[in-house]
């Protein structure tokens, strides 16, 4: 019996499978460790393992694994989100309008301007390569804020709207670029307000009629929602990761108060689909192509930092951040990943770039999700400190206790 059961077609794929999860699981636990050693955010430490594997015995990227990763990507994106107070955005609305425009439209304009007058990429294949390196990191800032406390604080809040106003630029150039203009997308436009509207009307008063279960219904309507648009994003040719965004913001309100779900759905997310996500980007870089192209992936990697701080930093100046937090907003701003990794794909599976030019974009985007990223973290984080809140009779306050609020100090 024991025989037939590995020699049996379905059983030796299940086996594979187990084998295959507890490699990648593995690789997760690595960069937990060297993070803790190095105090280096995961997210790096993932990324920089997956590139070391994918070259050195060569990742086996499957099904299974891209879903996962593909859920990790949701899942970060919709907690980025959900971390966006609207009453920080409102008190510095343009602010993080400003910031977030202007990191866009740089870097996009930087990087078509010399892949297409200096590297002699025709236009198409230039605009795509503008458009991989425009982006702002949501789910790498995010990551990175989690472990260091950022996401509760008023500066991390600023940062992560400006991301969000970032990669909306992104996205419309992308679909008035590229986009195919068909019944698909207005469905699935029309269907993202709707949800949007009535999602912070229901979600309170569903979850207050289920209540905290251990059979969590609360997040498994969170994801049916997610994935139910996603599916609707993949028909209109469009990303699943936006309206994950949007809809995080709207119910951001209520997350802010039931901050014991967020932590729910932060672990579920940290622990088992974002590892997949960082390792499986980080994979995809191919070292030969990279030895061959580094010289332009530099320059690529360099324009659009160039570009983000020409732009950015006089703006946190102009709206008198401090110093250490007008440094560490624009390194964030640097940053890029899903949304970047997202603008080449949608390259490659089109046809618009080769995958020579797909790798060389993919190796330079990740290089913006490593190289600003430890530059903030190793230099210019901003000191945070426990604000302890309490209520009238002393007791501490769920809802508000264990607020992080950011404290400035000059570098």
């Amino acid at each position: 019996m024991e025989s037939a059961r590995l020699t049996a077609p379905g059983g030796m794929f299940v086996e594979v499978t187990w084998l295959q999860s507890a490699l990648w699981v593995g690789l997760a636990l690595l960069a937990s460790l060297i993070s803790i050693r190095l105090f280096i955010s995961v997210a790096l430490v993932e990324i920089a393992v997956g590139a070391v594997a994918g070259n050195a015995i060569g990742l086996d990227i499957t099904a299974w694994v891209t879903y996962l990763a593909g859920v990790g990507a949701i899942l970060l994106t919709f907690l980025a989100g959900a971390e966006i107070d609207p009453e920080v955005v409102r008190r510095h609305f343009w602010s993080s309008v400003t910031i977030g425009t202007v990191g866009f439209i740089g870097p996009f304009v930087g990087v078509l301007l010399y892949a297409h007058y200096l590297a002699g990429w025709p236009w198409p294949q230039a605009e795509i390569a503008g458009l991989a390196l425009s982006t702002t990191s949501v789910a790498v800032v995010y990551a990175v804020m989690v472990e260091g406390g950022l996401n509760r604080t008023e500066i991390g809040k600023i940062i992560l709207a400006a991301c969000f106003i970032n990669d909306i630029g992104t996205v419309v150039a992308l679909g008035v670029l590229f986009a195919n203009y068909n019944l698909w997308l207005a469905l699935f436009a029309l269907a993202t307000a709707v949800t949007m509207w009535m999602l912070p009307k229901f979600v309170p008063w569903f979850f207050r009629s289920v209540g905290n279960r251990v059979s969590e219904p609360e997040s498994k309507f969170i994801l049916m929602v997610l994935f139910a648009l996603g599916g609707l994003g993949a028909l209109a040719k469009s990303e699943a990761v936006l309206p994950a965004y949007l809809v995080g913001m709207m119910l951001a309100p209520y997350f802010l108060k039931e901050r014991v779900l967020a932590q729910r759905m932060r672990v579920m997310t940290f622990t088992l689909l974002s590892p997949f996500y960082f390792l499986k980007a980080g994979s995809l870089v191919k070292f030969q192509t990279v030895a061959v192209a580094a010289g332009l992936i530099a320059i690529f990697l360099a324009v659009k930092m160039a570009t983000k701080f020409i732009g950015i930093l006089p703006l946190t100046r102009a709206f008198r951040f401090e110093r250490r937090e007008g440094m560490y907003t624009t390194l964030m701003m640097c940053t890029g990943l899903t949304f970047g990794t997202i603008a080449a794909l949608f390259g490659l599976t089109n046809g618009i770039i080769t995958q020579d030019q797909y790798t060389i974009l993919v190796a330079a985007v990740i290089g913006s999700a490593v190289v600003p990223t430890l530059i903030a973290q190793r230099w210019f984080h901003p000191k945070i400190r426990l604000v302890e809140e309490e209520d009238g009779n002393g007791d501490e306050d769920p809802a508000r206790a264990g607020r992080l609020r950011g404290v400035a100090e000059g570098a």
